[in-house]
């Protein structure tokens, strides 16, 4: 038998003995996705970190839809942007501060935990050869297997022990800006042709502008730095039921290495449902630029969004990416933080225009989404409907739009981490499968 066709019927039997029909899950009152049947999640964990709040909760039970809130440690994101904003400064090493510990650093204490990231952001020359070697890869797969790397250079790697927790999460948050810079390097020396230049970190400079100094951005412009500074800190945290950081969660209760753990977040974060939909909206947005001819005739965008919708446009998978959320009912707080600094951004860069038609599409977009869904319950753009279109102003390529939401998340993995492992009577995170297949004979195999 010909190991191609081996291949080709083995796929094929697991389109049958694979398939679980759908009434199945209600029957056993399975809860797919981890979601009740009214759209909140099913509780599986209790954290002190970040709390995701899309609805509220009437008196009988009842959900019912809010404007967002995301809150850090008790922080609404709204009150922690906000100064940052009107005192133009940087924040993504006080959030990291505060996500980690539970309390907002003092100036003294802010100071030296930025030094602290300074000295750890360079990298192991062992680790720029292995990312020299990986040329031309995903640059999520090779963030993954650097950080596997970092476990052979950890002089304590299995201890998971508070103090030791902590000063992995510390060189993890530090590294992660270096790893991606470097690897985009060489990926543009590799695939685009470009003269290669390694620049190390350097020491007077936050995360956010150390990034951009590192990928050889030669002109960015404080705003830019800035605005990289607030998505940072916009993605920095999103509770424990988001898909990569209850990946974390979840291998983290095993006790295995940070390592370990941390790569199967990057995993997670890596799929085009979770941190990879920014680059599915960036590339929809420019399709209908192109395909729209006056951005600011609604009739012209509202015909053509419901072919989209129809399965009649553009991918023709029916979806507009960027609307909808899985909590988040009537506003998703962090897309609204976004809409605010894109339109700052838009205006230095001259790009007003695509500003506007991106806040015109949002809004459309949600109308032709419920009217075509018949239906009355409220939905909201989110997060990355912004989020690339942002990251294109700064000057930021695509191939690095994901693992900078990853330079952002590391923070609240880590967070999670210490969270998981500091809970008194730890237990491994089991959940339960139920078999719905039929008990059979066995068959020897002359007989079958």
């Amino acid at each position: 038998m010909r190991k191609e066709y081996l291949i080709y019927k083995l796929s094929d039997e697991v389109k049958n003995s694979g398939k679980i029909p759908v009434e199945a899950f209600q029957e056993y009152g399975v809860k797919r996705g981890l979601r009740n049947e009214d759209g909140s999640g099913v509780l599986v964990g209790l954290t002190n970190i970040g709390n995701v709040v899309g609805y509220d909760r009437d008196a009988d039970g009842k959900l019912r839809p809010c404007p967002g809130r995301l809150y850090y440690r008790g922080y609404e994101l709204d009150d922690l942007v906000t100064p940052l904003l009107k005192e133009k400064r940087f924040g993504f090493e006080e959030t990291a501060f505060l996500l980690l510990s539970g309390g907002l650093p003092d100036k003294e204490e802010l100071a030296a935990f930025r030094e602290l990231l300074n000295d750890n952001m360079p990298l192991d020359h062992r680790t720029i050869v292995h990312i020299i070697d990986l040329e031309g890869s995903d640059i999520m797969n090779i963030l993954a297997r650097c950080v596997l790397e970092m476990y052979t250079f950890d002089h304590n790697p299995d201890d998971i022990s508070r103090d030791n927790l902590m000063r992995q999460s510390i060189e993890l948050i530090a590294k992660f800006p270096t790893i991606i810079a470097y690897a985009y390097n060489i990926y543009r020396h590799s695939v685009q042709g470009r003269s290669l230049h390694i620049r190390h970190p350097r020491e007077n400079l936050g995360i956010a502008e150390n990034f951009l100094y590192m990928l050889k951005r030669e002109h960015y412009t404080e705003l830019d730095a800035r605005t990289l500074d607030l998505l940072l800190v916009t993605q920095a945290e999103h509770g424990g039921g988001n898909n990569s950081t209850f990946t974390v969660r979840v291998t983290s209760s095993t006790r295995t290495d940070t390592y370990s753990s941390i790569a199967a977040g990057i995993g997670s974060l890596k799929g085009p449902l979770h941190g990879g939909a920014n680059i599915k909206v960036v590339n929809m947005f420019h399709h209908l630029k192109e395909q729209i001819k006056d951005w600011k005739n609604t009739d012209e965008i509202d015909t053509y969004l419901t072919r989209m919708l129809n399965r009649k446009a553009y991918d023709k998978t029916g979806l507009i990416y960027g609307i909808g959320h899985a909590v988040y009912t009537m506003s998703d707080p962090r897309a609204v933080e976004l809409k605010r600094l894109g339109g700052e951004l838009a205006r230095e860069k001259k790009r007003s225009d695509e500003y506007e038609f991106l806040c015109r599409l949002e809004e459309e977009s949600i109308k032709c989404v419920t009217a075509f869904r018949k239906t009355d319950k409220p939905i909201c753009a989110n997060l990355d409907f912004y989020s690339g279109f942002i990251y294109e102003m700064i000057g930021l390529p695509k191939e690095i739009f994901t693992p900078i939401f990853a330079m952002a998340r590391i923070v609240g993995w880590t967070a999670h981490r210490i969270e998981e492992l500091n809970f008194d009577g730890r237990r491994i995170i089991r959940p339960a499968y139920k078999t719905i297949l039929d008990q059979k004979a066995y068959l020897p195999i002359n007989e079958r």
